[in-house]
């Protein structure tokens, strides 16, 4: 089996899991195992020895008659392909799609195939096949479930991926960070009323990117996948509630969060490669299971690439529109992996003022909370391998001078330093209004608009990008260094 892990064709977008699985597939990128891998930490080991190489199929898992899959969006190459464009037009085909997105289509009723079964009064953990990933981890996770709720007030859905633990039949706790699900869910609970929502999983590709994008609090992110798609999404009404769902879903778990109930939930690795506390969270109550036939159920291994590249590349559209607003000169941008595709965003400018990149890291900061450390380079410095990055830090920043740093910020409340220094007694989380309290640090990395001859020059050899390789070299040819001759 060849294990091809980039490829050149572009072509029409992957709009089918199953189409985008097959084609994995057929260029030696997934992996089949053998039946019956367990379900607790082996099934999340697998996959990740095979992140970003292959993605993992796992048929019946733990006995289980669902089969699972997962990391089959683990290179950003990969991203790229299913999105039918070049690598390099990533984050401007993203762009495009949110900020001209497409309006679903609805299905009538009995057409979706994500209703061709239907659970009622069943066991969540008995009908889908969660797995235990991490080592603390308390118990199965739900990772790759799409979250769908209507805003009360405006009845406009927005999409996420939450971490939500199965802790018994029809109970599941969710995290909510302080976002849109989470305003929607304070509306309605000071009306002390549900939140009606949707947890779907199994999805195409460019709908799992598209519910990451960082949008208006009434943008739907199904229509961004429309657009992504090239035509509308079909959707589909839940039977049990109104909220929207994408009707060629592999499963769809139907609910509502609870007012005023919180549950335990927790330890879990997260994506920032730490545990976040065990702590009392929003539940969620299942009132039924819908799936297609035969339906593959999708885990995104937590911190891995899978999880990272779904969480940077969006925000990495989205910070660059906001920076180009401001900033026509901004010319890229890139989440580092090493700051877990969240924290640690480098800039690439054209530059034309002194100045100018410390405006550009306090633009970023307040572009996302999340951001902890902001880099500014050259338009000669390729954001996307860090080994340039880290060589402008190297010579074009001095400390006394470039850098700039912001005291007791809003941050990450998944980032475990924030919370040094805090203490309210014994396994007490602090209060949600001190958690992710977070210094931020930008750098400055450019070189002088202005300076003296050479002395900023990056060093280049004429005819190196040029250089055609397969035609110099003499692959028949070997060296005899005794003899100082070529045979």
């Amino acid at each position: 089996m060849t294990t091809s892990t980039t490829s050149t064709s572009q072509g029409a977008p992957f709009t089918d899991l199953r189409r985008w699985l097959a084609h994995l597939s057929d260029s030696g990128r997934v992996a089949v195992m053998r039946e019956g891998t367990p379900l607790q930490h082996t099934l999340a080991a697998i996959a990740k020895r095979l992140d970003g190489r292959q993605a993992a199929y796992f048929p019946k898992p733990g006995g289980h008659a669902v089969p699972v899959v997962s990391g089959f969006m683990s290179r950003r190459a990969w991203i790229a392909e299913a999105m039918g464009v070049p690598e390099s037009e990533l984050l401007q085909r993203f762009r495009d799609a949110a900020e001209r997105p497409l309006r679903w289509q609805e299905v009538a009723k009995g057409e979706a195939p994500c209703q061709q079964v239907v659970h009622r009064d069943r066991d969540v953990r008995e009908v889908l096949p969660v797995p235990t990933h991490s080592e603390h981890d308390n118990g199965p996770y739900i990772t790759a479930g799409l979250v769908i709720a209507r805003n009360p007030a405006t009845g406009v859905q927005n999409v996420s991926i939450n971490r939500i633990q199965v802790h018994s039949k029809e109970r599941m706790a969710i995290l909510m960070l302080p976002r849109h699900l989470w305003a929607f869910y304070k509306a309605a609970e000071a009306r002390n009323e549900p939140l009606e929502v949707a947890v779907v999983i199994g999805i195409d590709p460019l709908t799992l990117l598209a519910s990451q994008a960082i949008a208006p609090i009434d943008c739907d992110e199904l229509e961004i996948a429309g657009a992504l798609h090239g035509a509308p999404l079909r959707v589909t009404k839940c039977l049990t509630n109104e909220v929207r769902v994408p009707a060629d879903s592999e499963i769809v778990i139907e609910g509502r969060i609870l007012p005023g109930v919180k549950e335990p939930e927790g330890p879990f690795g997260e994506f920032p490669k730490y545990y976040s506390a065990r702590e009392h969270r929003e539940v969620i109550q299942v009132d039924a299971i819908t799936h297609r036939r035969d339906p593959i159920y999708h885990t995104i291994v937590p911190a891995e690439m899978e999880h990272l590249l779904l969480g940077s590349i969006p925000r990495e559209a989205t910070l660059l529109a906001h920076l180009q607003r401001s900033f026509p000169n901004v010319l890229d941008v890139h989440l580092a992996i090493g700051g877990v595709g969240r924290y640690h965003l480098y800039v690439k400018i054209k530059k034309t003022h002194e100045g100018q990149p410390k405006n550009v890291i306090c633009a970023a900061f307040g572009a996302h909370y999340d951001i902890k450390q902001v880099i500014v380079v050259d338009d000669d410095v390729q954001v996307h391998e860090p080994q340039q990055v880290e060589w402008a830090v190297a010579t074009r920043f001095q400390a006394d001078r470039d850098l700039v740093v912001i005291h007791g910020a809003q941050g990450s409340v998944l980032d475990p330093s924030t919370t040094i220094g805090q203490d309210f007694g014994d396994g007490v989380a602090p209060p949600p209004h001190l958690q992710g309290l977070s210094a931020k640090m930008g750098l400055d990395a450019t070189r002088p608009v202005v300076y003296h001859e050479h002395v900023f020059t990056k060093v280049r050899v004429p005819g190196e990008d040029e250089v055609d390789l397969a035609a110099v070299i003499d692959t028949a040819a070997r060296a005899d260094f005794a003899a100082g001759a070529v045979r």
